[in-house]
């Protein structure tokens, strides 16, 4: 599954006046009669959940193996999954969970939470941790907190990982570099950026970029940058807009000059667009997750893979993670069955499949380097959970502030519409008025 196709959020104006009548009072709601669910003075037949997610990408074998095998291990609970693109998933969900056709348990950027439970579509699963069941002394800190909105956690982890930076070793040895020496620093970053762009022909438009980065439709690259020099778009705690701080003005802009006027990289691509551009090796240098290092294999790439390059302020990237989620409208029965579902796929054999399978680290913090021997990348994007940060966590209206605010100020900067500091004031006031009406 592609990480940058979870952070597009699609308009839910309709379907928010659907749930707006039909949430009220679901918290126990029609999840089916005691027969169908198994619950008391049922029949002996499995509790059957509906479970939705996106993973149409390389990734979706390894998901319908761990749910195979959960389903084989016992007869209490069946797991009925159904797959379909991301923005099919979020067209679909939030009409179909007010109208009770919907899923029972769902995957989820966790960043997308905290708008589907402030509208009450699902429950809380706070009793659902502790040693007794879903430990979360084992898991990823950032990716159980990530769950989190006013307080209460809303989902269980079922992926987590953090964002390097990959280079292409012979673009570095042609270019003079040292192809197992990836910059360390910003000076080096953007030095190595443009000694990696050709421009063969001199038409202004150069044939080899240094870095492919994306503006939109992906996930965050420029906040990496931001956060790297003490700035940001909001602030850690999602009540602040801080894209007109200074910090992140001087980040901005000197970003901004490296791509429009050393054309370290193209202006307008989406995260798509950057994966084909390092792809086809017409980019030396991309920031993206451990997706795509199947597709950069196949591709005859010798890349490396290491810290995103450190700021002046911090050496930090992204971190993000897809978490399971519960229907409000699931009764006792079926939080139960979700919770032994979670739980199994959480356990040590499942998520040593799942490193190995995907290439995505585990969730767990106590695996060993001998457990994950068959996974070479699964260690390396999890090796730096703690240098790792969630871009808008908690933020209840991430669309609002990402795709209709943000990003389109950033493509007017890049674009040279506007000054820079103007650009980036009035985005800055328009996310605080978001963040406002959200208290």
């Amino acid at each position: 599954m592609r990480l940058r196709s979870r952070v597009r959020l699609v308009t839910m104006t309709a379907a928010i006046a659907l749930m707006s009548t039909a949430c009220a009072g679901q918290g126990q709601g029609s999840g089916g009669t005691p027969a169908e669910t198994g619950g008391a003075g049922g029949s002996a037949a499995p509790v059957t959940l509906k479970f939705w997610n996106g993973f149409t990408g390389p990734d979706r074998p390894a998901v319908e193996a761990i749910v195979s095998k959960f389903n084989a291990s016992q007869t209490k609970v069946k797991i009925e999954m159904e797959i379909m693109p991301w923005d099919v998933f979020y067209d679909k969900l939030l009409p179909s969970l007010g109208s009770g056709t919907g899923p029972d348990i769902t995957a989820m950027d966790t960043a997308q939470i905290p708008q589907y439970a402030a509208r009450s579509v699902f429950q809380p699963l706070d009793d659902m941790y502790g040693p007794q069941a879903i430990d979360p002394g084992v898991l990823v800190a950032s990716a159980v907190d990530a769950t989190s909105f006013k307080g209460k956690k809303y989902g269980v982890p079922m992926n987590f990982t953090t964002l390097k930076l990959y280079w292409n070793k012979d673009m570095f040895r042609e270019a003079g570099l040292d192809p197992e020496k990836p910059p360390a620093t910003w000076a080096e970053f953007g030095d190595y950026a443009k000694k990696l762009t050709k421009d063969t022909d001199g038409d202004g438009k150069p044939e080899q970029y240094g870095l492919a980065i994306a503006d939109h439709a992906t996930v965050p690259m420029w906040p990496i940058l931001f956060w790297q020099n003490g700035g940001g778009v909001v602030s850690a705690d999602g009540r602040t807009a801080t894209l007109a701080d200074p910090a992140t003005i001087e980040a901005a802009r000197h970003w901004v000059d490296l791509v429009t006027k050393d054309k370290i990289a193209p202006i307008g691509l989406g995260g798509a667009d950057a994966d084909k551009l390092f792809q086809s090796k017409k980019a030396a240098m991309e920031i993206v997750g451990p997706w795509m290092t199947t597709g950069f294999k196949e591709a005859g790439i010798d890349f490396g893979l290491a810290m995103p390059a450190a700021g002046p302020k911090a050496n930090v990237t992204l971190g993000t993670s897809v978490a399971f989620t519960l229907s409000a409208r699931a009764d006792a029965a079926r939080k139960q069955a979700a919770q032994d579902f979670f739980a199994y796929w959480n356990n040590k054999e499942s998520q040593v499949y799942w490193a190995v399978n995907s290439g995505f680290p585990p969730n767990r913090t106590d695996l060993t380097a001998d457990d994950l021997k068959e996974s070479p990348y699964s260690a390396v994007f999890g090796q730096d959970a703690d240098k790792s940060r969630f871009y808008l966590a908690g933020v209840q209206e991430f669309q609002k502030v990402n795709e209709t605010i943000f990003e389109p100020a950033l493509q007017r900067v890049l674009n040279g519409q506007g000054d820079l500091e103007q650009v980036f004031g009035q985005a800055a006031k328009e996310i605080q008025a978001v963040l406002d009406s959200a208290q």
